[in-house]
């Protein structure tokens, strides 16, 4: 949650909330299974052309930045149901880190990471229709591999991104706008009068649930560790800040709520805030950890639960875009909510795909703020 996620602008903004994608905005696409998409330089045969070569951040083994390795590889042609895709900006989220480091486990070694990208067709596979070479088409999700030049897509996993809304911008908010609409309007929705409690309240995630809580009408608690971060989750919303190195996040919600805590937590921290944001709830409140950035939190004895009958959730993107339909309206959503102004999309830091992993440096090290972006 900000991919810390304004005040309220209305009735007349009440119809951007509830966005649903026309035919005209968003043309179906056959459904298709997604393949490997790269071969290693290694394994290339004689017969390859210099237009299957692309550059790529590829993973041979897991562990730090450094592990992060720029390589030439080969792309194929597009198969039926499929698309091939030259990337003009890719997003950069924690779960990338999750996969580097073997959080979450990629199907093999090595692969190229990345979840999200914006980019242009230069390719379509036998008999699709509704994609053409041309288009621009943000993707976020599965198949992994948006580390690269170009990349083969399933055609039914890509979305068209609306000539007003900026490369960079799309590709920095599919996977995190996505994840803050599952988020605040399915996995637990946010209405007017709730208050909610954002953690990392300045990151990507967290910054366009703050924006996007206080258009819901929601009071939105923000949880940030320096003055600066602070000082941009004011801007996007929050109407209360916590500097949670210099004070209790718990005992300042408690005083904020008047002792009655929050509708729902959004964290993403994990280890670190797990507890505390049990602790902020109130009865039958909801507790979404969809995250984990300082570590995996403790295990948690369901007893635990039962003194405030709390809900717990551990929710992914995936389980909530898993149709095509239900892909369109998330998107269309977001990329709604961007045009109209709702939601602020700050791409604060761009690096070279080349240099992804001094992007993952800063990122884990929490020097960045907003979105960040690789170039290819």
């Amino acid at each position: 949650m900000s991919l810390s996620r304004l005040s309220r602008f209305h009735c007349h903004r009440l119809s951007l909330l509830s966005f649903t994608p026309t035919p005209t905005l968003f043309s179906s696409l056959p459904l298709t299974r997604g393949r490997a998409a790269f071969t290693t330089k290694a394994s290339l045969s004689s017969a390859t052309t210099d237009n299957n070569m692309v550059k790529a951040i590829r993973i041979h083994e897991l562990g730090g930045p450094q592990v992060l390795k720029w390589e030439d590889v080969e792309i194929g042609e597009p198969k039926e149901g499929e698309v091939r895709v030259r990337n003009k900006a890719i997003g950069v989220n924690f779960i990338d880190v999750y996969f580097r480091k073997g959080v979450y486990k990629a199907p093999s070694l090595p692969f190229t990471p990345g979840m999200e990208a914006v980019g242009v067709v230069t390719a379509v596979g036998a008999g699709l229709t509704g994609r053409q070479v041309g288009d621009l088409v943000a993707y976020a999700g599965q198949p992994m591999g948006s580390y690269a030049e170009e990349q083969i897509l399933p055609a039914n996993k890509v979305v068209p991104v609306p000539p007003s809304i900026d490369p960079a911008v799309a590709a920095s908010i599919m996977l995190k706008g996505m994840t803050a609409h599952f988020l605040l309007r399915r996995c637990f929705k946010v209405e007017p009068g709730h208050t909610i409690l954002v953690h990392a309240a300045a990151g990507g995630v967290g910054s366009l649930l703050c924006q996007w809580g206080n258009a819901l009408g929601a009071t939105v608690i923000g949880t940030v560790s320096n003055k600066e971060k602070a000082a941009q989750a004011k801007e996007d919303g929050c109407h209360h800040v916590i500097i949670y190195k210099e004070e209790d996040f718990v005992a300042r919600v408690n005083e904020i709520t008047s002792g009655n805590g929050v509708e729902v937590v959004y964290d993403s921290v994990g280890k670190d805030t797990f507890e505390g944001s049990l602790a902020c709830l109130k009865l039958r409140g909801y507790m979404v950890n969809f995250g984990q950035s300082s570590g995996t939190p403790d295990p948690v004895p369901l007893s635990s639960l039962a003194a405030k009958s709390l809900f717990l959730t551990r929710p992914s993107l995936m389980q909530y875009v898993v149709t095509r339909d239900e892909l369109l309206e998330a998107a269309g959503e977001v990329f709604a909510n961007v045009a109209s102004g709702v939601l602020k999309v700050r791409v604060n830091h761009t690096y070279p795909l080349s240099e992804a992993s001094k992007a993952h440096e800063d990122l884990e090290n929490r020097k960045t703020s907003g979105s960040v972006v690789l170039i290819p």
